[in-house]
């Protein structure tokens, strides 16, 4: 992961009640490619990208890199969740220095509406709970995307600061793990 070289990657496949969260395969091509072509996906990031450009540019082996998910369901990619480091030249942080890890996720639109993503975000948060003990994580989403918003609530993550960011206002949170009491 940028920046988190405590951190061992790939960690252990992360299983929840539904979902597996892994490391990417060859056989989640055409899958990362459908997801960043999609019109739906692409409202709030900037648009849908060619998909005869995503078809030359997307690796044999695409997403595979430290800090990303693939959210398999049945042997089947549907998302991906990132953990990354929010670069510093970025607005929105939680500390004066910057750098703090930042969860972003998109899901195939036909896994929309069933808390799968809820459920992905939550192992992933899990997981950088038990990896990163006491480490904030953010969130920055449009503040038009009812959908992610409802899903940083869900999530518990607290609104920290709103700003103007690629043309449009983010919103921009926090979540801690909760502390251990006793």
């Amino acid at each position: 992961m940028r920046g988190l070289r405590s951190v061992t990657w790939p960690p252990a496949r992360i299983t929840t009640e539904r979902l597996v969260l892994r490391e990417s395969e060859a056989r989640d091509r055409a899958a990362f490619i459908e997801l960043f072509a999609s019109p739906e996906v692409g409202t709030f990031i900037g648009g849908p990208r060619p998909r005869d450009e995503l078809e030359g540019a997307v690796p044999e082996v695409p997403g595979q890199r430290p800090g990303l998910f693939v959210v398999d369901l049945d042997g089947a990619m549907i998302g991906m969740i990132t953990l990354d480091r929010r670069e510093a030249e970025r607005p929105g942080h939680l500390r004066p220095a910057a750098g703090e890890v930042e969860l972003g996720y998109l899901f195939l639109p036909e896994a929309w509406g069933r808390g799968y993503a809820t459920e992905a975000c939550a192992a992933a948060l899990g997981w950088i709970a038990d990896a990163l003990p006491g480490e904030p994580v953010a969130l920055c989403t449009q503040s038009a995307n009812e959908r992610a918003m409802r899903l940083a609530a869900k999530l518990g993550f607290t609104e920290v600061e709103r700003f103007e960011e690629y043309g449009a206002e983010q919103w921009f949170g926090m979540w801690s793990p909760a502390t251990p009491s006793g």
